[in-house]
């Protein structure tokens, strides 16, 4: 991804950051993937040691054909 960030300075230092707003889409949407993607991994480590069922066990349990 690339970002052509305009930096604008107070007082000498770099104080904000501004994008073109199709880039901060995409910036938007990369934190959003990456948030989903850590709580997946929590999940998963969280349930490791869970009783699992098959697909066709829990077909039978939710009675779909």
């Amino acid at each position: 991804m690339t970002i052509h960030a305009q930096i604008l300075k107070r007082n000498g230092k770099n104080e904000f950051a501004i994008l073109p707003y199709e880039e901060f889409l995409n910036v938007q949407e990369t934190l959003d993937n990456y948030e989903d993607l850590k709580a997946l991994r929590s999940a998963k480590t969280k349930e490791r040691n869970s009783k699992t069922v098959s697909l066709k066990e829990a077909k039978k349990i939710l009675h779909i054909n």
